[in-house]
């Protein structure tokens, strides 16, 4: 690791991809992994648009218990450490495929949400909005949240399969890696788009790739460095750069 950290001692401008793996340090489950929740449920009808619209008792049901206790859920170190790193300058941001919340938790302060989160609900009809915790109470208590005004179930500002994207944010993810020296995929395996598209953007605009995952990618054969712990890689990034 030493030329990548030579590289961010001389102030190089870093960007941070990050995806399920990342928060896997903290106790949620990936989804495509081999213990992920994909392999225990019906994704494709969990995240539907179309499913939800029709059930959306289904998807409250199914995220009780990953969705609906992420707020008890810690940052890991990964999530710590670019908080910090961000602080001393050397992060410039962090785009994020995750909708745990935790990048914000732990201090990040520029985050792009590629994919939403939960934090607010919405009603679809009315366009009330309610907060995670008032969701959560709903939905641990086997209810569906449905909107005090007119009553619709309200919906999570989650990216569900047949959405766009939240408004601006993959522009403003593309012009954030586009400006970076280095782009730092995490725990990604880089096969959802067009997310996985972006740490592209950087290549082509001449940054250095380094890829830390157990699994492999589509852009492993680019990298200019390939790890695959994420927890000995922030161990030595937090050693090096106290």
């Amino acid at each position: 690791m030493e030329p990548l950290l030579q590289q961010l001692r001389a102030g190089c401008r870093v960007v941070a991809f990050t995806g399920a793996g990342v928060s896997t340090l903290s106790g949620i489950r990936d989804y495509r992994g081999k213990n992920g929740v994909y392999r225990d449920c019906d994704a494709d009808r969990i995240f539907s648009l179309a499913d939800f619209r029709r059930d959306p008792g289904f998807y409250y049901r199914m995220t009780r218990d990953f969705i609906y206790n992420l707020d008890e859920k810690q940052p890991s170190i990964v999530h710590t450490e670019l908080a910090r790193l961000e602080e001393r300058g050397l992060v410039a941001g962090v785009i994020t495929q995750n909708i745990d919340m935790l990048h914000q938790r732990a201090g990040s302060r520029r985050t792009i949400e590629l994919h939403g989160s939960p934090r607010i609900h919405a009603c679809p009809r009315c366009g009330l909005e309610f907060p995670f915790a008032w969701a959560k109470t709903h939905v641990q208590a086997g209810r569906i949240p449905s909107c005090v005004s007119c009553g619709t179930a309200v919906k999570p500002a989650i990216t569900f399969f047949g959405e766009m994207l939240p408004p601006g944010a993959f522009e403003d993810a593309v012009a954030l890696a586009r400006d970076a020296d280095i782009m730092l995929v995490l725990g990604s395996s880089l096969v959802v788009q067009p997310a996985a598209s972006i740490p592209v953007q950087a290549l082509n605009a001449g940054a250095r790739l380094v890829i830390v995952n157990d699994g492999e990618t589509p852009l492993d054969d680019r990298a200019t460095d390939r790890y695959g712990d994420l927890a000995t890689f922030f161990q030595t990034l937090a050693a090096a750069l106290p």
